[in-house]
């Protein structure tokens, strides 16, 4: 039976070459994934492994927070304590924060929070073994800077030139004393990296005298253990000190979490383009077990008993699995480095080290390719060995019972049912709770509509006889083909229903919480402006007073992140200016009067306000960041909004009892609007700062919803595999109903079908059945994108339904394309056939 099916399979090497094509493509992404990932691992655990080679132990300064009483890090007498214990070499004090430098046109270089500025810290020998240079020297002096090589190649910057360095603080010029490499993490993922002399970086980011990090150095033989025992008396409970090796352990453990997570989704994909395959495979060997009927049949009627017919069928998949898995194996291994030079092309550069190919890889895609193609393959292969002997005596092929179609269309009844049930509890649930009903009901409505698309194929297709009429006959005998075989024209429709359910639920999704970030934008937001700091830290006074004494400027209001304790329970404060708050946001008063901010009463948020009983004129008990404590009256009550928290107050009040204030943002409103003169005023005022961000309200759109456009369009994209694979399976369709239809469009020819017509008969059928797909697909995948949407209504102001129908028109439209490019070679092979060779055709 074996030397059978490797014959049959020789046999028909072009009707498998679709199912090889399909397997080969999902095996690609699921080794291309594993491959990817196992490089990118290593990679980081190798720079890792590098950054902490000569590194005994390294000690960090625990964050002290708000703590007045706290030290700021680690001093310079415990570092020279540190310095001086047996078998320590040395010990190096670093001490970082933010630093950006702009190109020659004045833009930041590298993406904001990836860009570093750090302490040069030479040893006896004047090297920092952190840092190779490859031009110049380390900065000696307070106006001296050194930057790595990329940034300083992307600026234009050599040895000797003068560079703007944005800190938290004001731009400030240094000459730069020298280019250097590094194992540095910020930089590899696309950042920069500036080097201070010690003592200004110390005063830029922490405070003279102190570090937030020392790595010791150990002597020859000296043992990192004994090391550690001594170091942890020192820094008491000041700092965390652990080995060198055990750092590099656990940030190796980090890079593997990080990582799972990518992992995970691009398997995700990977399992829904086989999910698709297995459509393919499964049409592809139930064809061709419907088309060897007589050979089947007589094969039993000469001894082959059922369990053999099976066997046979599944060797064939077992066989066309495995060809398709070292196939897929070798394309997902091209996939991994176009992946990573995908990710070095975006800025995003991965540390150097070669690509790893472990076993690993190569048994998941041998084992997935041969197990999903051998699963696929297994009810055709029931069904051949049920075909009779004596069917070899008859050319009818066995057709389902009627038995068979009630039980099916009543499981794929009940299922959808259940789905359906479950989607519309989890959308009335919401919540995490109901997302996760909402994919129990998507899993089995997806898998009752499979079961029932056979039976959904006649109404569907039939809506669209009327206008196939307009097409004559060639129309006509589209239409009669398409539900000629319910279960073929359902198993095709099928792959492409999934890949445009999951498509049109993503942008359903998309689109409507897009629709409802940008309303809330331009309901909320009043103020031309917003600045920002690009690395996501906070502006400073300094900022605020900058753009207040700008020109043209009508108002001004920072939102300035506090806290206060009231009642014993914690709640988040945003700090604004009186008066002018009210001209840059729009906050929907229901009572009270946001004047009242100005007497040094609060504003409390709707939802907040009802949950805790409070009203305009309550007076609450407070308990500042300081430990201080008062009393604050309600001034106003108004609806809740994403851009300032619960509790509003005059910023000048949590000044009075915080330390340096955290603002993220501050609002400005111009006298005349928005303009490119009014952007350049602001922008000058705070110093042609690279590091600050003005957006207008365009900007401000698109930060908040540019997000989902982005994370669309990679969906967009990963999921364009299952998509090609539904493709292949319309193509395999044709191709083999063409060939099994060849004496009937034999006859056609004899009677007078030209050959023009034949080929727009079978690009009818392949648009028929693609829109068919498609519209089940768009129908499911709308329901699922409202469901998930009901489920962030709470939580998502102004939420409401768009249904995206110029992306709906695209899909049916790229639908209608696929069945035409599906046909092209199907219809060309359908009229090329001789009428008389095909009429005589069994």
């Amino acid at each position: 039976m074996f030397r059978t099916a490797l014959r049959n399979v020789l046999a028909h090497k072009a009707r498998l070459l679709m199912t090889v094509l399909a397997v080969m493509l999902g095996v690609a992404f699921v080794s291309g994934t594993l491959v990817f990932t196992d490089t990118l691992s290593d990679a980081f655990r190798n720079q890792s492994a590098k950054s902490y080679r000569d590194v005994a132990v390294a000690v960090s300064a625990r964050p002290t927070g708000d703590d007045p009483t706290g030290t700021p890090g680690l001093s310079e007498q415990v570092r020279e304590k540190i310095a001086g214990l047996d078998g320590v070499a040395s010990a190096t004090g670093r001490v970082g924060g933010f630093a950006g430098v702009p190109d020659r046109d004045g833009k930041l270089i590298g993406v904001g929070w990836s860009n570093r500025g750090a302490n040069f810290a030479p040893s006896e020998d004047g090297r920092d073994p952190a840092y190779r240079f490859t031009a110049g020297g380390g900065p000696a002096e307070a106006g001296q800077i050194a930057l790595d090589k990329d940034t300083a190649e992307q600026g234009g910057y050599q040895v000797g030139d003068t560079v703007r360095v944005a800190t938290n603080g004001p731009v400030k010029e240094y000459a730069l004393s020298g280019v250097f490499t590094t194992e540095d993490g910020a930089v590899n993922a696309g950042g920069s990296l500036v080097l201070f002399d010690t003592a200004v970086a110390q005063k830029l980011y922490l405070k003279p005298g102190f570090f937030s990090d020392v790595s010791v150095v150990a002597e020859p033989g000296a043992d990192a253990d004994t090391i550690l025992a001594a170091v942890k008396p020192l820094v008491g409970e000041e700092a965390d000190a652990q080995t060198g090796q055990a750092l590099a352990d656990e940030q190796a453990r980090q890079i593997e979490s990080g990582l799972s997570a990518l992992n995970q989704m691009l398997l995700a994909f990977a399992g829904i383009a086989l999910f698709v395959g297995v459509f393919l495979i499964s049409n592809t060997f139930a064809m061709l077990v419907a088309q060897r009927t007589k050979e089947l049949a007589l094969m039993r009627a000469v001894g082959a008993s059922r369990r053999q017919i099976t066997r046979s069928v599944l060797a064939e998949a077992g066989l066309v699995g495995l060809v398709a898995s070292l196939a897929g194996f070798g394309l997902g291994v091209l996939l991994a480095v176009g992946l990573r030079a995908g990710m070095a092309s975006f800025g995003m550069r991965i540390p150097e080290g070669g690509l790893v190919i472990g076993t690993t890889p190569l048994i998941s895609a041998l084992a997935v390719g041969v197990l999903v193609t051998m699963l696929a393959a297994w009810l055709p292969g029931r069904r051949a060995a049920k075909i009779p002997p004596v069917a070899a005596m008859s050319s009818v092929h066995a057709v389902a019972t009627t038995k068979s179609l009630v039980l099916r269309n009543s499981v794929g009844a009940v299922l959808t049912a259940l789905g359906a049930l479950g989607i519309v509890a989890g959308a009335g649930a919401g919540g995490d709770n109901g997302r996760m009903l909402i994919g129990g009901g998507a899993f089995l409505a997806l898998v009752g509509v499979i079961v029932l698309i056979p039976l959904l194929s006649r109404p569907v297709i039939a809506l669209a006889r009327p206008v196939l009429r307009s097409f004559g006959v060639a129309g006509e005998l589209a239409g009669r083909n398409a539900v000629r075989n319910p279960r073929r024209t359902g198993a095709t429709a099928s792959a492409l229903a999934i890949g445009l359910t999951l498509v049109t639920g993503l942008s359903v999704l998309g689109v409507t919480v897009g629709s409802a970030v940008d309303r809330m934008t331009t309901d909320q937001i009043k103020a031309d402006y917003m600045v920002t700091m690009a690395s996501g830290d906070g502006l400073n006074r300094e900022a605020l007073t900058a753009l207040e004494n700008a020109p043209g400027v009508a108002a001004v209001s920072p939102q300035q992140a506090g806290s206060l304790e009231i009642k014993g329970d914690f709640a988040s404060a945003s700090g604004v200016t009186p008066g002018a708050v009210e001209q840059v946001l729009n906050l929907k008063v229901t009572s009270g009067s946001l004047a009242s901010l100005a007497d040094g009463r609060i504003a409390v948020a709707d939802t907040t306000a009802r949950m805790r009983g409070w009203k305009a004129g309550t007076t609450l008990p407070v308990e500042f960041s300081d430990g201080k404590k008062g009393e604050l009256t309600v001034g106003a009550v108004f609806e809740d909004s994403e851009f300032v928290s619960p509790v509003v107050l005059d910023s000048a009040i949590l000044d009075a009892h915080g330390a340096e204030p955290y603002i993220p943002q501050i609002f400005v409103k111009m006298d005349r609007g928005a303009s490119d003169a009014g952007e350049k005023a602001l922008t000058k005022a705070l110093g042609d700062n690279p590091a600050m961000t003005v957006m207008d309200q365009q900007d401000i759109r698109e930060s908040f919803g540019g997000i989902i456009n982005t994370m669309l369009n990679i969906m967009y994209g990963l999921l364009a595999m299952a998509l090609i694979i539904a493709v292949l399976g319309v193509v395999n369709t044709l191709a083999m109903s063409v060939f099994e239809r060849q004496q009937e469009i034999g006859m056609l020819r004899a009677i007078g079908l030209d050959r023009r017509r034949v080929k727009r008969m079978v690009r009818l059928e392949a648009v028929v059945i693609s829109l068919f797909g498609a519209v089940v697909g768009i129908g499911l995948g709308s329901f699922l994108g409202w469901a998930i949407g009901e489920t962030l209504r709470d939580t998502m102001p102004g939420y409401s339904l768009v249904l995206p129908w110029d992306r709906i028109g695209v899909f049916l439209l790229l639908a209608g394309l696929v069945g035409v490019l599906a046909s092209l070679w199907p219809a060309r092979s359908a009229a090329k056939l001789n009428m008389l060779t095909a009429i005589k055709a069994e």
